[in-house]
């Protein structure tokens, strides 16, 4: 048996691990590329607050917003007009529309004024031939008939006896003083006057009788003869008696 000298422990010298090569070959690029963030089919990551927009994106939005409102306004302004214009338009249509049917109605009563016209002294022989008895037979009913289609297009005929004078629609061809009027008065008609509607196409050709100078109003003047006959009477009997 061998004596052991006593004093430290010895370790037994253990052989150290030596990295094999392959591993350190794989082992080496995976650390490398690990800080370098996912590659491939690595899951995503948010973005960072380096992507959002930043203050210096909003002058352009808010450009774009003054641009549109600035459009929006020259639609709005064109819009108006273009609505005015059509209601002016509108508005001399409908005044157009007026004017021509006004100036078709009274193209329509000159015409109807002028063929009526040509046929007043037709209907004056007509009138004269009834004054005196003539209008008998056949005549008095085409006479007739005519008075009836002149009246259908709107001819009247006026002037009568007794009715004031009014130089607008009469014409006066005689002129004397009555005592039985108290104002100028239409006492006998010569000739009828005619219109249609409120144009006159003839006025009545009349005589008038104004009242008796000197006459106190609403009290007739005594006639000449009476005056002479009351005259010859006082004288007969010595004059007026006196109270």
């Amino acid at each position: 048996m061998t004596e052991e000298t006593p004093g430290f422990e010895q370790e037994p010298d253990l052989p150290t691990e030596q990295p094999q090569h392959g591993q350190q070959a794989q082992d080496g690029p995976a650390e490398q590329a690990g800080p370098a963030g996912p590659a491939g089919g690595g899951a995503a990551q948010p973005a960072g607050p380096a992507e959002e927009a930043g203050p210096e994106d909003r002058p352009a939005d808010d450009g774009a917003v003054v641009a549109l409102t600035a459009q929006l306004d020259q639609a709005r302004t064109a819009l108006h007009e273009r609505t005015q214009d059509l209601q002016r338009l509108q508005a001399e249509f409908s005044n157009y529309r007026r004017r021509v049917e006004r100036d078709r109605i009274a193209v329509r009563e000159i015409a109807v004024a002028n063929a009526l016209t040509e046929l007043l002294p037709v209907l004056d022989d007509i009138g004269r031939a009834r004054d005196h008895g003539e209008l008998v037979g056949g005549f008095k009913s085409v006479a007739e008939s005519l008075e009836t289609v002149v009246a259908k297009m709107g001819l009247q005929q006026f002037g009568k006896e007794g009715e004031p004078f009014d130089p607008t629609v009469h014409e006066a061809l005689m002129h004397s003083y009555s005592p039985d009027v108290t104002e100028t008065t239409c006492v006998q008609i010569l000739q009828p006057g005619y219109r249609i509607g409120e144009r006159t196409i003839r006025p009545a050709r009349v005589g008038v009788a104004e009242p008796q100078p000197g006459a106190q109003p609403g009290q007739p003047a005594q006639p000449d003869g009476e005056r002479q006959a009351d005259t010859a009477a006082d004288e007969e009997s010595g004059g007026p008696e006196q109270g």
